[in-house]
């Protein structure tokens, strides 16, 4: 079969294509940027689901294509995500271009216990796009997951591996239990519903066979890398609410934090349904979390990836602080230290001006950081500038390789801190 796949380069998408490649299937990955294909050699597509609004934007590329799978989604609005447009009005655009050129199926990744509860726009529009398929004249099938998990690390399946990482675990109040459910089983589901002998025009929940607490399940993670329990404490609603705030905030800026209020509202229901519908349509049995996570030992780099977890949100607000409040410093309580620094140099006259310059680059290069489009850029800029100052300062002022408080000295581990946040940019 030929199966374009859309949301190819996430969780679920990525690993299902690897899959159809390796079982003969040609595959037509659907991304919204230009994802690295790895050493895959199947065609790639580039689509925003959010833009994609009309049929005919997806009419070209399903000439030839047997089935659909549609994996995209977003958790919630931001500057570069809205789940109405990719959840309800792009994927219906999607499912009306498949009638018309008359793929033979689409399968629909949708959540959940959104047919029972829409306790935000996610869970609403999910449910939009549902029923937006089941008018279409298709053979369809609709998958509604629990948390899915995985060896591929991002999302939940990331922030419970950094949560095992804490040597005290905050517990968020109001959490439901979680089926959780293995990405493995996911895929193999598809596989399973890709043949023409399948059922169709039918929806199914995928639930692991046991529900768990938050706290179980990051235990189970603990235990997996090693670490034993840890201690846990159960956070204050009042910061708890404030962190989930603070994910909007970094989704406003182009990040994909996956504590964020639209996750508050879907996690306080739980993520719990009936599984014995998806075994007798299947034959799937799905794995628990504990027989999963036993049949993958960890590595040492699951161990790093755990521990660099939460560092990275740290850096990524260090960073941008310093070099911005540096700049700020710069033209205001620090101005006359700035311009003595370069009295008795060759830039003596233009001492003022200089520091004007120096002020507002390191502005620039923080709110180039802070912005995620822009964060690798501003990366490199930082790097670009702190060697300019490296550079500048031996030659004009070589005496403060010599200061006590290192100024100069300074600038090589905030040059390696850098490179460190260029390592670890990428979110999958």
């Amino acid at each position: 079969m030929i199966v374009l796949v859309t949301g190819a380069s996430g969780l679920i998408g990525a690993t299902l294509c690897a899959r159809l490649v390796v079982e003969g299937h040609g595959v037509v990955r659907v991304v919204r940027g230009r994802a690295p294909n790895g050493l895959s050699k199947e065609r790639t597509v580039v689509i925003d689901m959010a833009k994609a609004l009309e049929p005919e934007d997806w009419l070209p590329h399903l000439v030839g294509v047997d089935a659909v799978v549609n994996c995209a989604g977003v958790l919630q609005d931001s500057a570069r995500e809205n789940t109405g447009k990719v959840h309800a009005v792009g994927a219906s655009a999607l499912f009306a271009a498949c009638e018309r050129a008359g793929v033979g199926r689409v399968i629909h990744f949708s959540a959940i216990g959104v047919d029972r509860e829409q306790p935000s726009a996610f869970s609403a529009s999910k449910l939009a796009g549902d029923r937006a398929l089941m008018e279409r004249n298709l053979d369809w099938v609709i998958l509604r997951p629990s948390v899915v998990l995985g060896r591929s690390a991002f999302g939940a399946s990331a922030l419970f591996r950094g949560l095992a990482a804490l040597p005290l675990v905050p517990t968020m109040p109001g959490t439901g239990r979680l089926q959780v459910v293995q990405l493995d089983d996911v895929v193999s589901t598809v596989l399973t519903l890709l043949s023409k002998d399948s059922p169709s025009r039918l929806t199914l929940e995928l639930a692991g066979p046991e529900a768990l607490t938050m706290s179980e399940v990051v235990a189970r993670y603990r235990e997996w890398l090693g670490w034993g329990r840890a201690k846990e404490f159960v956070l204050p609603g009042w910061i708890a609410a404030m962190l989930y705030r603070f994910g909007d905030l970094a989704g406003l800026l182009g990040w994909r934090p996956p504590m964020r209020t639209n996750a508050a509202k879907e996690i306080a229901r739980g993520a719990t349904g009936a599984f014995e519908p998806w075994k007798l349509a299947t034959g799937i049995e799905p794995s628990s979390l504990a027989s999963a996570l036993a049949a993958s030992p960890p590595t040492v780099q699951e161990r790093w990836f755990a521990g660099l977890y939460f560092v990275k949100p740290a850096i990524f607000v260090v960073l941008p602080f310093f070099w911005i409040a540096t700049g700020i410093v710069s033209l205001t309580t620090g101005w006359r230290s700035g311009v003595e620094l370069l009295l008795g140099t060759a830039f003596e006259p233009l001492a003022g001006p200089a520091v004007v310059a120096g002020a507002l680059a390191d502005m620039v290069v923080g709110t180039m950081i802070a912005w995620r489009p822009t964060s690798r850029a501003g990366l490199w800029g930082a790097i670009a500038v702190s060697c300019f100052y490296a550079i500048a300062g031996s030659i004009l002022r070589p005496d403060l390789w010599n200061e006590p408080l290192g100024p100069l000295m300074k600038i090589l581990p905030i040059l390696v801190l850098h490179f460190c946040a260029l390592a670890i940019l990428e979110e999958r």
